[in-house]
């Protein structure tokens, strides 16, 4: 009987103890109380929205830099091209110019062949009329 009065005991005293343990854990991992929980939700929710105001920020400065430099860039660009077509338009004023110009002198200098044959064509046909009036004369 000692030997199952010693088993009882064994038992008891494990029983116990286990009941004293699981409480205690019970108790640690025991969901909180409404007002700790809420306290807990608002407490993440405002870390969240805290993260996302930050993540949002930092997305705004990123945008602002990246426009700013496709601001800069196009400019850029822009008064490359505008350069460049002003280059383009010199260049193209001065062609027509030089065109002009060699236009004008050949222009001018056909008019003087012109000029210069017709006056010896004029008097060719003087010539041949004065001709033909002596010869008709005689």
């Amino acid at each position: 009987m000692r030997e199952d009065n010693g088993m009882g005991k064994g038992l008891l005293v494990g029983f116990l103890t286990g009941a004293a343990v699981g409480s205690i854990i019970a108790l640690l991992f025991a969901p909180k109380s409404g007002k700790e929980l809420r306290e807990d939700i608002k407490n993440k929710s405002q870390e969240f929205m805290d993260d996302a105001e930050q993540y949002i920020a930092n997305a705004k400065d990123k945008a602002s830099q990246l426009i700013n430099e496709g601001k800069k860039k196009s400019e850029k660009l822009v008064a490359e091209a505008k350069e460049k077509v002003d280059a383009l338009l010199g260049e193209a004023e001065k062609i027509l110019s030089d065109a002009k110009d060699k236009t004008g002198h050949i222009a001018e200098s056909g008019k003087i062949k012109i000029e210069k044959e017709s006056e010896r064509l004029k008097s060719a046909i003087k010539a041949g009329m004065d001709a033909y009036k002596s010869e008709k004369e005689s």
